[in-house]
């Protein structure tokens, strides 16, 4: 069992984290026709949004209840009221989900007063969702913040209800923060082989996996997980828990539904991809398909390839804590060893991490460590980059934000097949940084021209014509 440091230090350098309020818009852009709106000052909104717009390279539809100076030492009461109605006025969204900052939290806002305020003040807008929830910048991470917003996703949209079982195929995900649209689709591809039809919990596989629409522009969000499904899931099968950050929530709807619940740290590697394809083996009555049993032996055949490089490789990780928890379990699994491990807030999950400490800290907590334990490769998001070019490691990037490549928010992990490509990418980034001695080739040696049979002249030094 990991034994979890918290690091003294008086300020943060270089900061590992994104803000809660951040994970929990994301959560609200998974489902469908929505709005996230974020209360407090407009820089809050503005910092968020470009990470959005720089990871998913797509407009992102983000809105700002833009505390002023005045509002903060007054009362920013009326921005949240007048800024649902002007919403719900112009864009007419079904959902709009209604995140603190750490300004409003400060000030002490009564976030789900304010909403029945608004209901009280504007009832013609009552076919309008307003989700409310508390999630300031000071506490948590952007994990910890989606979390909060799925659990009041759950408790705002879920009825109390006993019909398990009426949709026979039907299997509620609910989808942490580590899953981006990539493991997404990749996980309904999964649950689909086996006949089974998932409803996943937020959706951002659909709403966020980049493609084009007719539109140039769109205030709300296009695609993601649509209320009536939502609401109607206390009649699955099932429900598949994917990451352990996501537990109240998890809870929560077990316990309004009565929907059997099972639940997985992570879906990355042999071990845990092997014990979901039994799971839905077993709750869908079908044997494991022969596609996945291939997937499978691709994964299996990869590992034989790729155990060269990864044995005794010493990585460093600086991830949110489920997905650290993952990535950790797949790189121990193939023989390497965890010398360094920072996460930027605490979680139960972390406890289980196969390595000796890990680190509630920041990026420079992250770049002194791996020095001193002499890391060869680094695990972070693009705020590493600079961390690796300092330590002359390579970076594999993963998390929230990658904004210094194309396609990082379509790179998944989950399953077999992304399990595998992701041990070819850190084989071959283990490749590009190992450097054998360069071959002796003499001066004497002949070097015939490929068009003339002539040598060069520098291959002639030293020789002595007759």
């Amino acid at each position: 069992m990991a034994e979890i440091i918290r690091t003294p230090k008086p300020l943060t350098v270089s900061p590992l984290k994104a803000s809660p309020a951040i994970g929990a818009a994301l959560a609200f852009l998974g489902m469908r026709n929505s709005l996230p709106m974020l209360h407090g000052a407009q820089g809050c909104t503005a910092f968020g949004k470009v990470f959005f717009v720089r990871h998913f390279r797509e407009p992102i539809p983000l809105q700002t209840t833009a505390m002023d100076q005045i509002a903060t030492v007054m009362s920013a009461d009326e921005n949240v009221i007048e800024g649902l109605k002007t919403i719900c006025e112009k864009n007419k969204p079904e959902v709009i989900g209604l995140p603190t900052t750490g300004l409003s939290e400060t000030q002490g806002t009564d976030i789900h007063r304010l909403v029945r305020e608004f209901r009280a003040k504007y009832p013609e807008y009552a076919a309008t969702v307003v989700i409310p929830v508390n999630t300031p910048d000071f506490a948590g991470c952007f994990e910890s913040g989606f979390a909060l917003a799925l659990d009041a996703i759950v408790d705002t949209l879920v009825p109390e209800s006993r019909h398990v079982g009426r949709r026979r195929r039907q299997v509620n995900v609910l989808a942490s923060s580590m899953l981006t649209p990539g493991d997404i689709e990749a996980v309904k591809e999964w649950i689909e082989a086996f006949g089974l039809r998932p409803l996943v919990v937020p959706d951002i596989g659909d709403s966020l996996d980049g493609h084009l629409i007719d539109k140039q522009h769109s205030p709300l969000t296009l695609g993601g997980a649509p209320l009536a499904e939502i609401a109607a899931m206390g009649e699955s099968i099932a429900t598949l828990v994917i990451g352990r950050s996501i537990s109240a929530a998890a809870d929560r709807l077990e316990a309004r539904t009565g929907v059997p619940t099972f639940r997985f740290d992570h879906l990355i590697g042999l071990d845990a991809s092997d014990r979901f394809s039994q799971t839905l083996a077993e709750i869908s009555g079908v044997a494991v398909p022969a596609k996945i049993e291939r997937h499978r032996a691709q994964l299996q055949d990869a590992m034989v390839d790729t155990h060269f490089m990864t044995g005794f490789l010493r990585v460093a990780l600086g991830l949110e804590p489920d997905l650290l928890k993952g990535l950790a379990d797949l790189l121990v699994s193939m023989g390497a060893t965890v010398v360094t491990a920072v996460t930027p807030a605490r979680a139960g999950v972390l406890e289980s991490v196969p390595c000796e400490t890990v680190r509630v800290g920041d990026l420079d907590d992250l770049e002194k460590s791996a020095a001193a334990n002499g890391a060869q490769l680094l695990v972070s998001n693009s705020h590493g980059v600079e961390v690796a070019n300092r330590l002359g490691i390579s970076l594999l990037r993963a998390g929230f934000p990658l904004y210094d490549q194309v396609g990082g928010y379509a790179r998944g992990w989950s399953g077999y097949r992304l399990a595998r490509q992701a041990l070819f990418d850190v084989a071959n980034l283990f490749l590009g940084q190992h450097h054998d001695i360069p071959a002796y080739r003499s001066i004497y040696r002949n070097y015939p021209d490929s068009s003339t049979g002539a040598r060069p002249p520098q291959a002639c030094a030293g020789v002595v014509r007759h």
